[in-house]
């Protein structure tokens, strides 16, 4: 299965010459020792004639259709429409990644919409006008695999839950792996939830993680905290390559 990369200028050519000589790679020789272990030469090629990683632009976009959930409470249905990122991936080079790229995302543009009533619903019906619960990221990053489409994504933020103008609460840290297989705690599970990225970039991602309590006896009360909490998002993840890529090539 692959993913389709889109290329944002004509490909560019480059000729090598035949009148000169092809350097041969210089080998460099690293020894590792350990204290239990006897000592391990290693040759590698030396970094300048290594070739370039592949490098692209890449835009995240989140869809509608996904699902919230935290403690032993229903899941809030969550349209995820307009949210929107882009980063910086590079291909991993090594006969150990067999079309893995890493991938960052810029989290200081990196939107996602916040749970209110117009994007979330609960038991069916919209969350009330006033309860708000914002999305601050601040780890985004990870691999994704071009060849098979598998995506495994740190994700790392921050929930602030607000009711008006009367009451914030601290911050939810909520620390995940996002991921196209399986994700499963011992109270959540997004077990088989997962599908891998198609040809044109769509995914949906699920992942569980534990919410620590805060320093707020009402939302630890609330939501009993410590639990879990569960995450499924629909999302688009599109690569291309620009001319000035092309050129450091």
């Amino acid at each position: 299965m692959g993913c389709q990369i889109h290329s944002l200028h004509p490909q560019i050519l480059l000729k090598i010459p035949t009148n000169k000589p092809i350097p041969k790679p210089q080998l460099q020789t690293r020894t590792i020792t350990s204290s239990s272990t006897p000592s391990i030469s290693i040759s590698t090629v030396s970094p300048e004639n290594n070739p370039k990683p592949d490098v692209y632009n890449v835009k995240f976009k989140t869809l509608g259709a996904c699902k919230l959930g935290i403690s032993r409470y229903p899941d809030f249905a969550y349209n995820a429409q307009g949210g929107e990122g882009s980063g910086i991936g590079k291909k991993m080079v090594g006969v150990d990644f067999n079309g893995e790229t890493s991938v960052d995302f810029d989290v200081t543009t990196l939107y996602i919409p916040p749970l209110t009533t117009a994007t979330t619903k609960f038991l069916g019906l919209p969350l009330p006008p006033f309860l708000k619960i914002a999305i601050v990221p601040e780890i985004f990053r990870g691999i994704i695999n071009l060849e098979s489409g598998k995506v495994d994504l740190k994700f790392k933020a921050k929930f602030w839950f607000s009711m008006g103008s009367i009451y914030k609460a601290p911050p939810l840290l909520v620390e995940t792996l996002l991921t196209s297989e399986e994700s499963k705690g011992s109270l959540r599970s997004g077990s088989g939830s997962g599908r891998r990225l198609d040809e044109e970039g769509r995914c949906k991602l699920v992942g569980v993680a534990t919410v620590e309590p805060i320093d707020d006896f009402f939302m630890n009360s609330f939501l009993d905290l410590p639990t879990e909490c569960l995450a499924i998002l629909n999302a688009t993840i599109t690569f291309s390559k620009d001319e000035d890529f092309k050129l450091n090539l």
